[in-house]
């Protein structure tokens, strides 16, 4: 079964920092993009911060400066280094695997898409 795994999140105050995790299952053989994607009560889903697996990067306009991405191939893991985080970070962080070649129940596929369950980050003023 192909699952991604997220870890990190919690409760940190203003101007403090957080690192987020995402692990995703042995199943997987290679993913081309992952990234993070977060949702406020209220708001839509909007992205953080996408890293191909040649490190190319992007990031949402108010994460810049403030949140790098990184990736490790050989674990397929992503994680997300967040700085000066202020109250409006405040939402549900989502990991992302997008162009996924992997092993599931009906045998090897390519171009999947997958999220994780969503990890809670709450900054608090």
């Amino acid at each position: 079964q192909v699952r991604l795994v997220e870890s990190g999140g919690g409760p940190v105050e203003a101007g403090g920092s957080l690192r987020l995790s995402c692990a995703a299952s042995q199943t997987i053989f290679t993913i081309i993009v992952m990234g993070w994607y977060r949702q406020a009560p209220g708001k839509q889903r909007e992205l953080v911060a996408v890293i191909s697996r040649g490190g190319a990067t992007n990031y949402g306009d108010s994460m810049k400066g403030r949140f790098t991405i990184s990736r490790d191939n050989t674990k397929n893991m992503v994680y997300l280094q967040m700085n000066s985080l202020k109250p409006e970070d405040t939402a549900v962080y989502y990991c992302n695997a997008f162009g996924v070649d992997a092993m599931t129940n009906s045998g090897r596929r390519y171009g999947l898409d997958y999220w994780g369950q969503g990890t809670q980050v709450t900054v608090s003023s």
